[in-house]
């Protein structure tokens, strides 16, 4: 059952269909591996005891000849910020321990209208916001290439559960990298898609109380999977307008014809100035760039002129007024943004110019202030589409380093020796991408010394996923870099 379990999705929904598998035969089989596993990883948070039940349920519907969708009784995870019906659903936040939600997020929804079986929730970190799977509710997250490292974050026990065989696609979120950070520490695919492409209808960042929407800006749902084929096959799924959060557009996903790798226009940075990033993860975007060269693949080495210092501040003004009225009971949950402002080294914090973003704004908030860095946020969405206008994608790092060590929240990294801002050297590379809104495909090319995974960033154009998916399923396919992890098969 080992390889069953380690294969993609769309390629169980076929063998389901065929009768080479049954729905429940599958489901026994991800359950054996997180009950011999998860004590190790805390990948899962909470298993959905109907779920045995709805795998009988799709056997039967399948020997009737009823088919229920493109993933009839495929075992999926679901990341515990979405409300899932009937099911534990707390966003690792203490307030929500004991909160079962009466209907489902839309994008759960329509994955279950898919015909997928929700074998449980995973572990995030709390309310979404480290770049560490620790919350107040469960047991830390590990890496399942080595337990004494974290698995990013905040999707930390979706990725980690895709790399041990405990799932065979995740439903994610990303407001600053929580899909493609934890998918470049594990070694898999992410896919972050444009900014209200798929409805954030029913994920947990409001507490459930309250009687308004609050994040309204650069939250997007995505998916986690062990190949791309599967983030092609998810997208479909779940992207389209809501009844229920009327700001998602109508926008049908984009067509695509067959894609010739020598006919693209590629770009590529190894490292922006202002955020160096460690040796290992310039020699294997080197790599990259070596083999796609290699294969005849046009590549060229760009900077693109765009104000990162500027999306830099402008994401964290953008977020604080988004965040800040989450929870006004609670202040200093408030996620990354209160603790990254008030908390650890002072020289760090210095360097990293939160405080003086977020602290004004939490003391004295305005309608002028927001509309402001609106403002400044749509300009910087316009200029980073006329820097990609000319190429078909651009690769560029996700972090400044491979996975780290587990450690205190917000406490520095190291980067060659060198301390950099905790939030700085996770999310310097990611936070752009979630501020102007574009699509991004994270993929796996390679390894450390220690072996560890890296990942690489595929940044697309704006309502162009499935053209990004085509382009980067070609890349993939020339890098090589995925390596399924052995720590988690029987021998």
């Amino acid at each position: 059952m080992d390889e069953l379990i380690f294969k993609p999705a769309y390629q169980l929904a076929r063998m389901i269909k065929e009768r080479q598998v049954s729905a429940v035969e599958l489901l026994e089989a991800y359950l054996n591996q997180i009950s011999r596993h998860n004590s190790h990883l805390n990948a899962i948070c909470t298993l959905n005891d109907k779920a045995l039940e709805t795998a009988k349920q799709a056997d039967e519907a399948l020997a009737k000849g009823e088919n229920w969708g493109l993933l009839h009784g495929v075992p999926i995870t679901i990341k515990d910020t979405f409300e899932t019906k009937g099911l534990l659903t707390t966003a690792g936040y203490e307030p929500l321990k004991n909160y079962i939600p009466k209907e489902d997020a839309t994008a759960v929804k329509r994955l279950r209208q898919a015909g997928a079986i929700i074998i449980g929730k995973t572990t995030p970190s709390q309310l979404a916001g480290d770049y560490q799977g620790i919350n107040d509710i469960f047991p830390v997250v590990n890496n399942p290439w080595n337990l004494q490292y974290t698995p990013g974050g905040s999707t930390s026990g979706g990725a980690t559960g895709l790399t041990a065989g405990f799932s065979s696609l995740e439903l994610a979120s990303d407001i600053g990298g929580s899909i493609r950070h934890p998918a470049h520490f594990c070694g898999i695919y992410g896919l972050k898609p444009t900014d209200r492409r798929v409805p954030t209808t029913g994920h947990i960042g409001d507490t459930t109380n309250m009687d308004f929407r609050c994040i309204r800006q650069m939250l997007t749902v995505g998916g986690l999977a062990r190949s791309i084929k599967d983030l092609q096959l998810c997208i479909k799924i779940i992207a389209g307008a809501d009844n229920r959060q009327p700001d998602i557009p109508p926008v049908p996903l984009d067509e695509v014809e067959d894609i010739n790798l020598e006919h693209l226009r590629i770009a590529w940075t190894d490292e922006l100035s202002l955020y160096p990033v460690a040796r290992e993860i310039k020699l294997a975007m080197q790599s990259v760039r070596d083999k796609l060269v290699d294969a005849r693949v046009n590549v060229e080495n760009w900077i693109p002129k765009f104000d990162f210092a500027k999306a830099w501040q402008v994401y964290y003004a953008v977020g604080t007024y988004n965040l800040m009225y989450t929870q006004p009971s609670d202040l200093k949950n408030i996620s990354f943004m209160w603790r990254e402002a008030t908390k650890g080294d002072k020289g760090l914090r210095k360097l990293s110019q939160i405080p003086n973003l977020v602290l004004p704004i939490f003391l004295k908030q305005s309608l002028k202030g927001y509309f402001t860095v609106l403002t400044e946020r749509d300009n910087l969405i316009a200029q980073m589409d006329r820097e990609l206008e000319k190429w078909d994608v651009w690769l560029c790092p996700v972090a400044m380093t491979a996975a780290f060590t587990h450690r205190l929240k917000g406490a520095a990294i190291e980067v060659d020796g060198r301390k950099v801002p905790y939030m700085m050297a996770n999310g310097a590379y990611l936070v752009p991408f979630n501020l102007t809104g574009h699509p991004v495909v994270v993929i796996p090319i390679g390894f450390t010394s220690d072996g560890l995974p890296i990942g690489m960033q595929i940044v697309g154009k704006r309502w162009k996923e499935m053209e990004l998916l085509s382009i980067a399923e070609k890349l993939d396919e020339v890098i090589g870099g995925f390596r399924s992890s052995d720590l988690f098969k029987q021998q």
